[in-house]
C-alpha cells in the first residue's frame, strides 16, 4: 500500500492520477486526514495498513511568508519529513520526499548538481536544506528530490498567474534575472516512480530540461495562448519581497536521468501538455 501526503497539492494530483491508471491501491491524505507534524498521529494511522511507500507531497510553500512563519516553515519543511522517514524505516517502506532549487544562493553561475553544498538565503530555503539533512541521517531508504519552478493543473502556479494577469492587463512586467527551470508535476511524478524502481536511495535533483528565465517561462506561455499584449523585461530589484532568491539555480538533472535510463522531457513540452489539460479542463 502507498501512503500519499500532501496528496490535493499539483504533486500529490498527479501521483494519485497515475496511480489510478495503474490500478496500484494507493491511501491519499491531506492535513484534514492527517497531521504529519504529529509523528505519534502518523505512527498511528500507518498501523497495520502496510503501506510499503510513503511519499511526501506536504510542504510550506509561501516562501515570502515563511520570513515570519518560521516556525511552521520548519516543522513542515525540516522536521515532519523526518518524521515520516522515521515511520517508514518502522514499518520497512520506501520513501521519498521533496526538497528546491532554492537551497542555493546562486553564485555558482552553472547549473547545480547533487555534489554542490547549499547556501541558503531566506528561511524557506533553510529550513529545506535542513529537511534533506535530517532526512537523509534518519533512513537509509530514503529519496530526497530537489526540483524547481513546480507547474501542474491540480493548483495555482506560476503559469496561471501569467495566465490570470494577461485577461486584464495589456502590459506585463516580467523578471528575467531569475534563472532555472520550469518542471511539470506530471513528468516529477512519472520519473519519481521510475527512480523509486531503481532502489538507488539518497539525493536526486529531478527538473525538466532545459533553462529558462521567468520572462522566457511567461512569454512561452502568453504566446502559445495568442496574448496581443506587450511583454516587458523587469528586474527583481523593481519588487520588494521579504525572501532573497537566487538569480541563477539551475538544477542538473544528469544523476537521476542516467539512474532511469531516460531523458527528461523539457519544459517547454511541460508546459504544452500542461496547457492542453486546461483547454480540456475548459479552464483556457
Amino acid at each position: 500500500m502507498i501512503l500519499i501526503t500532501g496528496a490535493n497539492g499539483q504533486l500529490g494530483y498527479d501521483f494519485q492520477r497515475i496511480f489510478k491508471e495503474r490500478n496500484l491501491d494507493f491511501i491519499a491524505t491531506d492535513y484534514k486526514e492527517l497531521d504529519i507534524t504529529n509523528i505519534d498521529a502518523v505512527r498511528k494511522f500507518v498501523k497495520d495498513k502496510n503501506i510499503n511507500l510513503i511519499i511526501n507531497c506536504a510542504a510550506y510553500n509561501n516562501v515570502d511568508n515563511a520570513e515570519e512563519e518560521a516556525e511552521m516553515c520548519y516543522k513542515l519543511n525540516a522536521y515532519a519529513p523526518r518524521d515520516l522517514a522515521l515511520v517508514a524505516k518502522e514499518v520497512g517502506a520506501d520513501y521519498i520526499t521533496y526538497s528546491t532549487d532554492f537551497v542555493f544562493d546562486g553564485s555558482k553561475k552553472t547549473a547545480y548538481t547533487e555534489e554542490d553544498i547549499p547556501a541558503p538565503l531566506s528561511v524557506y530555503s533553510e529550513a529545506k536544506a535542513e529537511g534533506e539533512k535530517l532526512v537523509l541521517e534518519a533512513y537509509d531508504k530514503s529519496f530526497v528530490v530537489r526540483t524547481s519552478w513546480v507547474f501542474g493543473i491540480a493548483n495555482n502556479n506560476f503559469n496561471r498567474q501569467v495566465i490570470n494577469w494577461s485577461k486584464s492587463r495589456d502590459i506585463l512586467g516580467i523578471v528575467d534575472d531569475q534563472v532555472s527551470v520550469p518542471t511539470y508535476s506530471y513528468d516529477l511524478a512519472l520519473c519519481s516512480l521510475k527512480l523509486l524502481e531503481t532502489k538507488k536511495y539518497g539525493l536526486y535533483h529531478l527538473s525538466n530540461s532545459g533553462v529558462a528565465s521567468k520572462y522566457d517561462q511567461a512569454k512561452y506561455v502568453l504566446d502559445s495562448i495568442g496574448w496581443k499584449g506587450i511583454l516587458n523585461r523587469a528586474k527583481s530589484s523593481d519588487f520588494v519581497l521579504p525572501a532573497k532568491r537566487a538569480e541563477y539555480s539551475k538544477l542538473d538533472s544528469s544523476k537521476l536521468e542516467e539512474a532511469i535510463g531516460e531523458k527528461i522531457p523539457t519544459w517547454e513540452s511541460g508546459i504544452d501538455r500542461f496547457l492542453n489539460e486546461m483547454r480540456e479542463k475548459g479552464e483556457l
